[in-house]
């Protein structure tokens, strides 16, 4: 059996974002000559459990994103070395400064998912892109196998390192609630927008193109928690057809409002493959997709693609009925394809 640690994550149960829906997967996926043991952090969950999918779960007295994420990616790596893991599976690149270090005392391999170039993101500041940019070198370098989340990232770290790496994304079929749920809310021709609220998401793109038209949005969003959500709150949430909605984790939920949409509008320009655009694929929603190599690679160049809010406008008046439930076919077609966790969960064991 091999020992499989995971580090970089908040961890098991998955309630907070992509990479712990990944691991949630994985370990609910493994096969039985695999055991994963993951790191989580003791500051996000009340209920400190010992197992789960089973995996054994470790608690790191730190929080798991943030400025502390570096402290706490290397004391997971710390402990590692007392695991005697035959692999350890890295998720981001937070501590990875630390990791000649921890390949001198280690022999287990090391296989690092660099996420979507992190330090690209706006959000950022000059020295914490600096960072972010070293880090990801010294993943690149001392990692032995690289893990990209969509071809656009694999086309990069070839460019900029002339190394290649694997491309594995992520499986979005776990959205999919197969028992009838009971509409809880009034059927609506309504368009449907999820994610974290942050420049790089062209939100005010999507809201200012909603607000010179009657077509309703409901935007789903953690609109509180920065000054930047907040300011968008306030201007556009006083438009009828503009609803914003704060966050949902239950899946539940968040599969009777995509179900129940026109199209689902993903206005992510960084990161690569997203989670939350894979799961509308597969519960089979028209994808409106902001113009980018990450987001085209995602869809095989067959979404329907905006650059500005003017062409988004234009997508959400002009585009018939036809033509939506077209690209909802296609969409699923290629969910099922690539984005199942099983087939994830096979490409990930296949290189421990």
């Amino acid at each position: 059996m091999k020992v499989i640690s995971i580090v970089g994550t908040v961890g098991l149960p998955a309630c907070y974002g992509g990479f712990e829906s990944l691991i949630e997967n994985l370990t609910k996926n493994s096969s039985g000559d695999i055991k994963y043991k993951v790191f989580c952090s003791s500051q996000f969950f009340k209920n400190k459990i010992n197992a789960y999918n089973n995996a054994d779960l470790i608690y790191i007295p730190l929080n798991a994103n943030g400025i502390q994420s570096i402290f706490y990616d290397i004391i997971s790596l710390i402990k590692t070395l007392f695991y005697k893991n035959d692999v350890t599976l890295i998720l981001g690149v937070s501590g990875c400064l630390f990791l000649p270090f921890y390949k001198f005392f280690s022999k287990a391999k090391v296989i690092t998912n660099i996420d979507g170039l992190e330090w690209k993101r706006d959000k950022w500041g000059t020295v914490a892109k600096w960072f972010l940019k070293r880090s990801e070198y010294f993943a690149v370098k001392y990692s032995d196998i690289i893990i990209s989340d969509n071809q656009a990232i694999a086309d990069y770290v070839n460019q900029s390192y002339n190394l290649s790496s694997e491309v594995i994304a992520y499986g979005g079929d776990h959205a999919i609630i197969s028992s009838h749920i009971e509409n809880t809310s009034p059927t609506e021709d309504y368009y449907l927008s999820i994610c974290r609220i942050e420049p790089e998401n062209n939100i005010s793109l999507i809201l200012e193109s909603f607000s010179a038209s009657k077509r309703k949005i409901k935007f789903i969003g953690n609109w509180k928690n920065s000054v930047y959500g907040q300011s968008l709150y306030k201007e556009y949430s006083q438009y009828e057809n503009i609803e914003l909605i704060d966050p949902i984790y239950d899946i539940s939920t968040l599969y009777n409002y995509r179900i129940n949409c026109k199209a689902y509008i993903h206005g992510h320009s960084a990161g690569g493959t997203n989670p939350s655009l894979v799961e509308a694929m597969h519960i089979g929603r028209p994808i409106l997709a902001f113009d980018c190599d990450f987001n085209r690679y995602s869809t095989d160049n067959k979404a329907l693609y905006f650059s500005n809010d003017n062409s988004l406008l234009k997508l959400i008046e002009d585009t018939d009925d036809n033509m939506l439930v077209s690209n909802s076919e296609k969409m699923k077609e290629i969910a099922i394809e690539k984005y199942t966790w099983s087939k994830i969960a096979t490409q990930y064991e296949s290189l421990y």
